[in-house]
Formats: C-alpha cells, structure tokens, sequence
C-alpha cells in the first residue's frame, strides 16, 4: 500500500499541473515493474480534444515508450475514477491493474454509472483498487467552486 500512495500523490501533482492550467484536475500514471512510464493530466481544453483525458494520454505515451499496445504487467494510477470512454482504453491496452482515489457520479465507468472493468462480457478485466486520497477529493471540490464562481 506505500507504494500505492506514493505512485497515487504522483498522479496527484499531475492533477495539480491541470489545475494550474484551467483543467479538470485529473492525473494519471503508468507504472511497470515499479517504474513511471508514462505521467499526464487532463488536456482536453488546451488541446480542445474531447479525448484528452489524462488516462488515455498517459496510455498512449506508455504505449509509445514501451513500443506495444499491450499494456500487460502495467498499473495505471489515476486521481479519479476513470470514465466509460478511458475504461474503454485501459480493456483496450490491457492494463493490468488500475488504482484510483475518488468515485465520479457524473460520468464513472469503474463504480459510480457502469461496472466496465469489472463485467464478464469484456474480453479483458484489470484488477481494480480503490484508495481515498482526500487531497485529490480536495482539489477537484476547489476547482468546481471556482468555476462556478
């Protein structure tokens, strides 16, 4: 577990990169063999990209830098529960493990809407972790308030 949040509060730096920039604040990592990979956040309006959700962009860079879709042996560490469309990515690579901290009820494919990971009809399901890291809840809450401001 100390590695698990040592390798979570890095996905959270990564999420605070977002916040600095006008972005949700969404971080993500991928580690292999106890080493990052790949680390990203959300740039969906900088890019002006609907698919550039920090978990898809720290895929494709993990999958360029280790030179094979397959993701096997992988663990993607992400700040918040990863939507229908990164669930779809992370079945898609083949991430083995998936850790995340908090639950999204608006647009969550883990837990919240849709159990993707986890349902028997998908070809590959990663073993999933939930971990609170309340200074991820933390800075999401604060980024709201302040867009709605």
């Amino acid at each position: 577990m100390v590695h698990e949040l040592h390798f979570l509060r890095e996905a959270l730096r990564e999420a605070e990169k977002a916040f600095s920039h006008g972005e949700v604040p969404v971080g993500a990592l991928v580690v292999k063999e106890g080493r990052i990979i790949s680390r990203a956040f959300n740039r969906k309006e900088f890019l002006q990209d609907p698919t550039a959700h920090a978990e898809v962009i720290a895929i494709r860079e993990a999958s360029r830098r280790l030179n094979s879709w397959r993701l096997t042996g992988c663990t993607l560490y992400t700040t918040v529960e990863p939507c229908i469309m990164c669930a779809g990515a992370i079945i898609q690579s083949r991430v083995e493990r998936v850790v995340y901290s908090v639950a999204d009820p608006k647009f969550g494919g883990v837990e919240s809407l849709f159990r993707i990971l986890s349902d028997g009809r998908v070809n590959h399901r990663p073993e999933v972790v939930k971990i609170e890291l309340p200074e991820a809840a933390r800075l999401l809450r604060e980024f709201f308030e302040l867009l709605r401001s």
